[in-house]
Formats: C-alpha cells, structure tokens, sequence
C-alpha cells in the first residue's frame, strides 16, 4: 500500500512512499526529530539519497512542526448591530461569558502551551476565561488586533451596508481598505509573522483573535484568495485548528461551536 505525498519540496523522482517503511524508519530511528536530509542520510545507511530526502518531506506532513488553535472573542452586547473594531470598550455579555466558559471547557486537556490574545477588552477576557481552565498565563499580543477599520469604526451595520466603500470592500478584500483603516493582507501578514515566530517555542498555541483575522490567516493556510475569505464562518466563541510547520499548513478543525 502507498501513499501519496502532498506538496513535498524533494527534487527526487521519487513522489511515494510505503508506509510500511514510514513505520520502520520511526520505529528504529525514534530520535530523528526535525531532520535535515544531512541528517536522514546519516542516520539511515541504508537508504540511498533519495529515500532519506522522501523521508525528511514525509516527516513533515506527518509531524507538523505546531498545533494551533485559532479561538474568536465570546459575543459582546454590541455584536452584529456595531462595527465595534478597536474603540475597546466592548466587554462580554452574561450570555458571552457563559459561551466563554463552554469554549474553555472544550479546550481543557488540549496540548496548549501558550494563550495569546488581542488587545481588545472582549478578547482579553474570552482568553482569561480559557486560560483559567488551562493553568495558564495569558500574553497579550498586538499583532493578533483587530483590523483597524478606520472611518468605519463604532458605525452600525445597518449603516455601512448601504455605503458603496463597504460593499467594495467586501467583494475585494485582497485590493481595497476601510477609508483611513488597514489593508487585509497587512492584517494576515501581521498575524501569520507573529504565529510562525513561536514555532520553535510551543508546540500548541492559543490565539483569541477577531472574526475576520482568523478568517484572513485561514484562507492564508488553505491557499484561498482573500476575495474569498467570507465564503466561510467563524463564529464567536469558536474555535479552529490548523497544523503548521516550514512546509505549510493544514486545516483540520474549521469553526466549532462547543455545545
């Protein structure tokens, strides 16, 4: 039986490999972890240069480098009826909070290691709710923000969908910006830079970030067009989860909604 191996940087001719051998070269070589080719060539004489360089692009499909959890702020008494962005005052609702307690709840035991947050009041205490449960501390982070939405900011949604800027926007988010705001692909960039600098720290990370911030680093990690970006949800008080290392990323949990 053999299995084919998705995006591999190798030259080699070679595209497959038996997992039958995946097993064996894990089995007997336990501690070839992170391995270079050098390395996989060092450690398994046997193997010719092609197959220690198959190994090396097997080892990082099957073993992502960091698991991380992708959580939006619980719901606020502002959410769906203002564009509250950065004006900061928006804390959670009672109902928020018991939505924060159930997310929590269905992260406990999760190997997490580090709870980073935006800087913004209702993610700050979505984060603190969870990082309670967890034993942990929580770092605030401004590259996990919210968009800057500029001229936009505090107005309501009823308003801004009549606004032909707003509707632009929305249909071309690699192109356009919020008048006086921030451009989407500052937005990923800023996040993604953050995320990827603590792969050699943590093995599970924890972001509680905004709605379209995780949507951004999302579409970022499945290859979509940020024009695309709203062609999925996240929910408040959802989580996602994407595994990440040198060779890219995969999504493998997309807006779940604890019970």
């Amino acid at each position: 039986m053999e299995i084919e191996l998705p995006g591999t940087a190798s030259s080699s001719s070679c595209s497959c490999l038996t997992i039958s051998i995946m097993i064996q070269v894990i089995q007997n070589h336990p501690g070839l972890l992170h391995p270079t080719k050098e390395k996989a060539q060092s450690e398994l004489p046997a193997f010719d240069q092609c197959w220690a360089s198959i190994y090396v692009d097997a080892f990082k499909c099957a073993a992502p480098e960091m698991r991380l959890y992708l959580a939006r702020h619980a719901p606020h008494d502002l959410i769906g009826d203002v564009l509250t962005g950065r004006s900061g005052g928006a804390g959670l609702s009672a109902g928020g909070r018991g939505q924060a307690r159930r997310l929590a709840r269905a992260l406990r035991g999760a190997p997490i290691h580090a709870v980073h947050c935006s800087p913004q009041r209702r993610t700050r205490e979505t984060a603190g709710i969870i990082a309670d449960q967890l034993k942990l501390e929580v770092q605030i982070v401004d590259a996990l923000d919210e968009i800057d939405f500029g001229d936009w900011t505090g107005k309501r949604f009823a308003d801004l969908a009549r606004e032909p800027d707003w509707i632009a926007w929305n249909e071309r988010r690699s192109c356009t910006a919020p008048p006086g705001g921030e451009r989407m692909q500052a937005v990923v960039e800023r996040a993604r830079s953050h995320i990827e600098a603590r792969m050699d720290e943590v093995a599970g990370l924890l972001c509680v970030s905004h709605c379209d911030v995780i949507r951004g680093l999302i579409a970022h990690y499945l290859g979509l067009d940020l024009d695309h970006m709203l062609r999925f949800d996240i929910e408040p008080a959802s989580f996602s989860m994407v595994d990440i290392g040198n060779w890219g990323g995969r999504v493998v949990t997309l807006n779940r909604v604890p019970a």
